[in-house]
């Protein structure tokens, strides 16, 4: 036996004996397979020294490499006994994870809150410009990007102005919206990729921003302590655009933090509606109807500005954000059909939503050879159709740059909220069935029924052509649905079809009746000297 005095090249031999009996331990257990031997640059042998006399010599040593390596001897052993992962075992980890994941979703019951929503590509196409704010963002979807960072400064203004007039403090708005923050983030579709103190901050910052935008658009923006010429803060060209972006159904702030905040400023915590009644004067310029609010809603919004009076507009209804507001105020006293769900949607068969079935009526230009008169109904109701005798009465409807996109955001929310009727998207439908062709623009304009400010009826009919392409849509469940069977009824009457054509052909014009008239005569004398020459042949005079 040769004696190695050595203590590191003693300790460096007995790691190598540990590795070899590992190593062989391991490799009983699994295939045979040809591993390339490794290489050192320098070998150095040792001789066999019983396993007595090596405790002996490691015990006599102060420094033990092999105390250093004693942790990554014991994993080494671990993955040994384990084996490498197949991709097979990582694909179904993979999928456990994502049933974890939809369970945690399933369980979390944020469903039934959701009321502001992503528009689903269905819908989008390619109008998708009319979904995307150009220059504001509200609310964390479209929060941060580039092109709309340059309003964040006008915002921060908007906080700053805020505070100077009502003498608070930044910290109470913060305050009231984190209390809030749980109920606001299951307002949203999706995880909000924001923490607390982000999500709080954004909040805060629209919701000072649109209610200064409201108060100033009701009461003036000089009372509130802007500049005349003021770049966003007065009544100029860009607030078109802005409540245009404002409007849309990805840009919504809950109208529950609305109220929050107003009710901080104002010093009236529970005081419902004031911000509604805002909202809706506010937008008032996009309504689809050439009727503005009259004076005595103007009284009623300064009186409830004032605190002389609580005015709700919606005293009967919760709204869910300015969209949900704005629609509502549409509908106010119109059409109530029951909520949809989807059990009474799909228990019937001859409610299945088909594309086939979104035909309601003819064009105009085939209802008016039908016999089919239009006029223009006195009202501001514009979705308050009536027929009666072979009369379609419909109100006025103003179409400008704006109408697009909110009829586009007012249809999204109607498909994506289920708590909500389908009633504009049936006057939508509606009109792109009775509309064709500019011809068919042409004569509603000419009977007063639409008023436009596009370029020509050309885009007017492209427009409601295009509205709704990709919407799902059963006429059974449209309260324009019986209205409908009575107009084609009437159309498939051949009588008013052959009256019609009578009419629009010989009595177009005074000169046409005139020379109906003039037949008609001509055919009677006619008529009576015939009889009269074979009356006379037959019955001569005595």
């Amino acid at each position: 036996m040769v004696a190695v005095f050595n203590k590191d090249l003693l300790s460096w031999y007995l790691i190598t004996l540990k590795l070899k009996e590992t190593v062989d331990a391991g490799l009983q257990n699994t295939p045979t397979t040809p591993t390339p031997t490794p290489t050192t640059s320098r070998s150095i042998s040792f001789p066999e020294f019983p396993l007595q006399q090596q405790r002996q010599l490691l015990q006599r040593e102060e420094y033990h490499p092999v105390d250093s390596l004693k942790i990554t001897l014991e994993e080494n052993v671990h993955n040994v006994e384990e084996g490498p992962k197949t991709p097979e075992s990582e694909w179904v980890i993979s999928i456990k994870d994502k049933l974890e994941q939809a369970k945690q979703d399933n369980d979390a019951g944020s469903w039934a809150k959701l009321s502001i929503y992503r528009v689903p590509l269905s819908l989008r196409r390619d109008d998708d410009k009319a979904y995307i704010p150009q220059i504001v963002s509200l609310g964390p979807y479209h929060h941060g990007k580039k092109r709309l960072r340059n309003m964040d400064r006008h915002k921060w203004r908007a906080v700053l102005q805020i505070l100077k007039r009502t003498d608070q403090e930044i910290k109470m708005y913060i305050d009231a919206v984190r209390e809030l923050e749980d109920k606001a983030r299951a307002c949203y579709e999706g995880t909000i990729a924001m923490n607390s103190n982000e999500f709080v901050e954004m909040m805060v910052l629209d919701s000072c921003f649109v209610l200064e935008l409201f108060r100033g658009v009701a009461g003036g923006f000089k009372h509130l302590g802007y500049a005349r010429n003021d770049p966003v803060f007065a009544m100029r060209g860009s607030m078109h655009s802005i409540q245009r972006d404002m409007i849309m159904i990805e840009n919504q702030i809950p109208l529950f933090i609305l109220d929050r905040l107003y009710g901080i400023q104002s010093d009236m915590p529970d005081e419902k509606g004031i911000v509604a009644r805002l909202a809706l004067r506010f937008f008032d310029p996009l309504m689809p109807t050439d009727e503005p609010l009259t004076k005595s809603d103007l009284t009623k919004l300064e009186s409830s500005m004032g605190r002389s009076a609580s005015f709700d507009p919606l005293a009967d209804l919760a709204g869910l954000h300015c969209l949900d507001v704005f629609r509502r105020s549409l509908l106010q006293t119109g059409p109530k059909p029951t909520p949809r769900t989807w059990i009474k949607r799909w228990s019937h068969s001859s409610r299945v939503a088909d594309k086939r079935r979104q035909q309601m009526i003819h064009s105009v230009s085939e209802l008016k050879e039908a016999g089919v008169k239009f006029k223009k109904r006195k009202t501001d109701r514009f979705w308050d159709v009536k027929f009666k005798n072979g009369i379609l009465k419909m109100p006025r409807l103003l179409i400008h740059d704006g109408t697009k996109s909110l009829f586009l955001n007012l249809i999204a929310f109607e498909q994506c909220h289920l708590d909500c009727t389908n009633d504009i998207t049936s006057y939508v439908i509606f009109l792109d069935n009775l509309i064709d062709s500019p011809e068919d623009v042409k004569y509603l304009h000419y009977c007063g029924i639409i008023e436009h400010w596009l370029g020509n009826d050309a885009e007017v009919a492209d427009l409601f052509n295009r509205l709704c392409q990709e919407v799902v849509f059963d006429v059974n469940d449209s309260y324009l649905s019986q209205l409908s069977q009575q107009i084609n009824r009437y159309y498939d009457h051949r009588w008013n079809a052959w009256r019609a054509t009578l009419r629009h052909k010989y009595f177009n014009n005074p000169w046409a009746i005139i020379s109906f008239a003039a037949a008609v005569i001509l055919i009677l004398f006619t008529f009576a000297q015939t009889f009269y020459g074979v009356y006379g042949y037959y019955r001569p005079p005595q």
